[in-house]
């Protein structure tokens, strides 16, 4: 299985086709996906369109409705178990999308986010066609070890992770917003922070490791946390 070659190719599909799918691999394949933090609760959810309150003009066959105990750093962790999925259905010819504009019908208070999926005749995309910020302008200075972060999905595309180099990895740093900003997007980029460092993991899974670490702010940005690469 080899998900980093994902990395290079994924869109965020919004084109699907109405056949349906065999969804025993993507059951068989969660429960094996690298936690963040072993210690917060979360499930999921195999849904139907017609299941959720959904503000997209596309719709998809099938949606992941993502749930969680609402500890501290849910959402990253959310984002690290379920970038790790999405790449896996790439790889067996599944498109997906995380979808923030969706609602269960069925009320729940641990429901986070949505991820739609479904086969498509449109999974991939030439490196050429990411609109992604330079690795000078994520980071301290550039290196080619953090272009899966750069390369990584994130709500609007606002990819608000930043990393300064350390002896051993990164210091990851999340963009701090102004008020409108953090009322659109704000709730949604600790699961893109989660994103990230999923294909920092993906990339280096037998080094890879995050820690939280006392250390200050910079301009502009929180600090978040510390990998090892």
């Amino acid at each position: 299985m080899d998900l980093e070659s994902q990395i290079y190719v994924r869109k965020s599909c919004r084109k699907y086709l109405d056949d349906e799918i065999d969804m025993t691999p993507i059951k068989e394949f969660i429960p094996k996906a690298k936690v963040l933090n072993s210690d917060i609760d979360y499930s999921y959810k195999i849904l139907t369109k017609d299941e959720l309150s959904i503000r997209t003009r596309w719709k998809a066959p099938y949606y992941l409705a993502l749930y969680s105990e609402k500890k501290e750093n849910y959402g990253v962790n959310l984002g690290f178990i379920f970038q790790q999925l999405s790449l896996y259905m790439q790889s067996i010819g599944i498109g997906s999308c995380w979808v923030g504009m969706a609602n269960v019908k069925q009320k729940d208070p641990n429901f986070v986010i949505t991820i739609a999926f479904g086969k498509s005749d449109d999974l991939t995309r030439d490196l050429s066609k990411f609109k992604r910020r330079s690795l000078s302008e994520i980071s301290d200075m550039e290196d080619e070890r953090l272009i899966p972060a750069q390369l990584a999905p994130s709500a609007v595309n606002s990819q608000p992770w930043y990393f300064k180099h350390t002896d051993d990895g990164f210091d990851v740093f999340k963009a701090k917003h102004n008020i409108v900003k953090q009322k659109i997007i704000g709730k949604w980029n600790d699961i893109d922070m989660g994103i990230a460092l999923s294909h920092l993991y993906i990339s280096n899974p037998d080094a890879f490791e995050f820690e939280f670490k006392n250390k200050a702010d910079i301009k502009g940005h929180t600090y978040f946390g510390s990998v090892k690469i």
